[in-house]
């Protein structure tokens, strides 16, 4: 499979949530953020829910979405305060949310209640049309944890599983996307994200079956293929 030579700019743009997740980040750095994704035609800026309102106003009358992360970067909030969460980003003008699963209750092996908080998450996002991303958080996890998350949201049926949030003690790995795109198939999107800082890094990842990068070094990566 020769992901590149069936690549554009902008179809390598559409691949990117440009990301700022930093908790230092000012009004400036959201305005940077969306005037880079307005260049570069970015999919989606991935920021906290705090600064949605702010950067759907700088991105009025473009098609680029603002996704807001929900219990980040850890996850351990309960299943009413993510929803709140969720439902608040959403009225704020989110197109699109990404959660963190609870992972302590996944390493209880609580199966029950990761499926329940994705349902209820889910529900949300089904009722204001909005987009749904699942964290995984894969460095924490052993391969049967990655593999019973991957059945339950093949049970759930979000938008999108996702790698990583960046912020653990590793981001997405080529293994864990072909894992993940292996379970879930064509049913449910794949977004790696953490750590993907290269041309190269990108296009494995879409080679393993990702169908979203989230990226902080988008603008570099796009630059780097625009140079080819």
């Amino acid at each position: 499979m020769n992901v590149l030579k069936d690549l554009t700019a902008d179809s390598l743009a559409q691949y990117f949530d440009h990301t700022q997740l930093h908790a230092e980040a000012t009004e400036k750095d959201f305005i940077k953020l969306c005037e880079e994704s307005k260049k570069y035609h970015f999919r989606m800026v991935a920021i906290n829910s705090a600064p949605v309102a702010l950067c759907k106003g700088l991105l009025k009358n473009t098609d680029i979405h603002v996704g807001a992360a929900i219990s980040f970067p850890l996850g351990q909030t309960s299943i009413p305060v993510k929803v709140f969460e969720t439902e608040n980003a959403i009225e704020a003008g989110a197109d699109e949310i990404d959660y963190v699963i609870h992972i302590g209750k996944l390493k209880d092996g609580d199966y029950n209640y990761i499926e329940r908080e994705m349902a209820e998450i889910v529900s949300a996002c089904r009722r204001a049309d909005v987009i749904s991303k699942v964290i995984f958080e894969n460095c924490y996890l052993t391969q049967k944890e990655k593999e019973e998350l991957c059945h339950i949201a093949l049970n759930v049926r979000p938008d999108f599983v996702k790698t990583s949030t960046g912020f653990g003690t590793g981001g997405a790995t080529v293994a864990d996307v072909r894992l993940m795109k292996g379970i879930v198939k064509d049913h449910i999107r794949v977004k790696a994200a953490g750590g993907i800082r290269t041309l190269k890094d990108t296009l494995d990842m879409i080679e393993a079956g990702a169908d979203r990068i989230g990226s902080t070094a988008s603008t570099a990566i796009v630059e780097e293929f625009m140079r080819m």
